[in-house]
């Protein structure tokens, strides 16, 4: 399983996010209330689950931007 820098992987990383006040904040959010998210969710798996309830592209934007902040911690 990917981790990042600190150790954590991106489900982790993203529930400690649920306090920002911006897109990834809100996907934060959405996950943490989603009962099929896992410690163990990816941001593919995140990315295809998007895909199948249809989701617009700021939820493929703010998915991409927190994958690029986790994997910079």
């Amino acid at each position: 399983m990917q981790t990042n820098e600190q150790g954590q992987t991106f489900a982790e990383w993203l529930l400690k996010q649920t306090g920002r006040d911006d897109w990834i904040g809100t996907l934060a959010k959405q996950a943490k209330a989603d009962p099929r998210f896992t410690f163990k969710s990816t941001p593919d798996e995140l990315r295809k689950r998007l895909q199948e309830a249809g989701a617009e592209g700021d939820s493929f934007e703010a998915l991409d931007d927190a994958e690029v902040d986790w994997l910079s911690e």
